[in-house]
Order: structure tokens, then sequence, then C-alpha cells
């Protein structure tokens, strides 16, 4: 037995490197499966609550119609604020250029001769062409969105069918890790995102202030961006965080005022996502910072941009389902971000 344990853990390496590979190259049929089942589980209280007032189809509608109007909104908002800030880029054009100019010659004047790269790849067209493709790739997110629409109508359909055939299995163990470890799941989805909106609205709220009180132009803009990528941990505050800077450099002209602007934005990030939102969150939703970034780029490099919305509450699912068998709980408690005494550990008097 001890012979095979070698083979166990390679045939098991080879099958996650198969998974994960099948995850990436059809990403386009399972992205927005696991979306929908997302939505399906925030969702599901609304339509259950609903369909024992009213019949089934017409609870089903209007959740589906309340999913379609947040999503609606939160799209508009998007695009509103990127559009606005792109137009500005366009209008400010020279005036990027003209910093871009101004850059070179101090990094010629201190030995730093990068003047073909830097004038190929970073300039006030680059930084025009990259505003303009965040756009367009937020344009191109309908489809994907309507196919998991799709699939959010079905699966609210056949819940409680999927529920009866899952607690008449005959393994009563596997029945209790599904419905336990996917009631759990569902519960920590809804609070993650109550958290994650709560912190958005603190810290688009903050950024608005911050950029109203340095005189930066589209406050309201930034305090919109600033909200919408805090959906997406790390990175999401970072890019928010990168574009007003930008904008201080043309806005402000001494590179105090722009580091001032750089760092107390990050401030504020920093505060709000490593302060503030674990206390809210409680340990119900711990994890390591590390596991938490990690989650991020795996998913972003498989999925791309959606990857880094859905990564982390894809890594809440995996380690509450593990934490329901005691084979994969010694997972769950070391990848927590606060550890817990052990079950079986002796009380101390």
């Amino acid at each position: 037995m001890t012979s095979d344990r070698p083979m166990k853990t390679m045939m098991g390496i080879i099958a996650a490197v198969a998974l994960f590979w099948g995850l990436s190259t059809a990403s386009a049929v399972f992205a927005p499966v696991a979306l929908a089942l997302f939505i399906i589980a925030l969702v599901w209280p609304l339509q259950e609550s609903l369909q024992t007032r009213m019949p089934k189809l017409l609870a089903l509608a209007i959740c589906v119609l309340v999913t379609i109007v947040v999503f609606l909104a939160l799209m508009a908002l998007v695009l509103w604020a990127f559009g606005r800030v792109g137009r500005g880029m366009i209008a400010d054009a020279g005036r990027f250029q003209a910093f871009f100019d101004q850059a070179i010659a101090w990094l010629e004047g201190h030995g730093l001769s990068l003047t073909g790269l830097w004038t190929e790849h970073v300039n006030a067209a680059w930084l025009l062409r990259t505003v303009q493709q965040v756009t367009g790739r937020l344009n191109t997110t309908l489809s994907f969105w309507l196919i998991a629409l799709v699939y959010v109508i079905l699966g609210l359909l056949e819940v409680d069918d999927m529920r009866r055939k899952i607690d008449t299995l005959r393994n009563r163990d596997a029945a209790r890790i599904l419905l336990q470890g996917s009631a759990l799941t569902a519960a920590k989805f809804r609070k993650y995102m109550i958290v994650r909106t709560q912190m958005s609205i603190l810290t688009g709220l903050f950024v608005w202030l911050f950029a109203k009180a340095f005189g930066l132009p589209f406050a309201t803009e930034w305090g919109v961006i600033a909200f919408v990528l805090n959906y997406i941990p790390f990175i999401g505050p970072f890019i928010a965080t990168v574009f007003p800077t930008l904008f201080a450099i043309v806005q402000l002209g001494t590179w105090q005022a722009v580091v001032g602007v750089f760092v107390c934005l990050n401030i504020v990030q920093f505060v709000i996502g490593s302060y503030v939102e674990p206390r809210v969150s409680g340990t119900a939703l711990s994890m390591s910072p590390l596991v938490v970034l990690f989650a991020v780029f795996f998913w972003t490099f498989l999925w791309g941009i959606f990857g880094s919305f859905i990564g982390v509450p894809i890594t809440i699912a995996i380690l509450t389902f593990f934490a329901q068998h005691p084979s994969g709980d010694w997972l769950a408690h070391l990848l927590a971000d606060a550890p817990s005494q052990p079950r079986d550990a002796p009380e101390t008097r």
C-alpha cells in the first residue's frame, strides 16, 4: 500500500493539471456556468421566498428581472465612467504627450536611454489605446452574460429537483457533503458579496472625496471606477489608483503632488481592504491573503478578466467543500487566514 502512494499522488497531479487545462481550453463553456452558479446562489433566497407566495414561473421572472436590472446598472456605470475618462484623455492627448516627452528627457539626463522603447510602447497613443481596449472589452462581455443568464434561468428551475435527487442518493456521506457544502457555500457567497459591496461603496466614496479635495477632474468618475473595480481583489484597487494618478501628472504638474495622490489613494485602498474588510467579514470568509492573491491571478490566467472577479468565490467554494470531509478538512484549515482550534484538540483548563 505504501508503494502505491507515490503513484496515487502522481495520478492526482496529472488529473489536476488535465482538469485545469480543460477549464482553460473550454473557458467559453465553463466560465458562464461558474458565473450562473454564483448568481443562483445569490438570488435563490429571493426565488425561494417568492415561490411560496406566487407561481414558480412568476417568481422566476421577478428574480431574472432583478438580476438583469442590477447587471445593466453596473454596466451602465462602468461604460459611463470609462467613456468620460476616455474622452477626457483624448482631449488632453497633447498634454499627455508633453509629459511623456519630459519624462524621456529626464531619463536621458540621468543616463537612461529608453527613447526607442518608450516611444514605441509608452506614449499618449498607447494610453488611449489601453482605455479604448478596456471599454471595448466591456462591450464584448454582453454575449457572455446572456449565455450565463440562460443557465441562471434553467438552474433556478431545477434547484428543488436537484436537492431532492441528492437527498435520495444511496451514498449518505456524499449526499451530506453535497447538501451541506452547497448550503454553506451559498451562504458564504451572499456574505462575500454583501461585504464586497459595502467595501466598494466605502472605497468609491473616499476616492471621490479625495479627488474632490485635490481638485482632480472626473472626481465622480474616479469614485465610480473605484467602486466597480473593488469587486476584483488586489488587481482592481491597484488599477483604480493608477488612472487618477496619470491624470494628476498632467493636472497638478509637480512630482510631489503626483506621488502624494498615488500614496494617499493606495492608503485608502489598503486601510479598507486590509483593516476594515476583514473585521466586517469575520471568520466565515477568512482566507490567507496569499491564497486570495493566488486565486485572483490563477483564475485570471485561466479565464481572463472574468476569472479575476470569480476567482475568490470559486476558491471559497472549494475550501468549503473540502472542510466537509476529514480527508480535505486539513487543507481548508491550513489555508484559512485565522487558524482555528483543531476538532480533536483537547480542551485546556
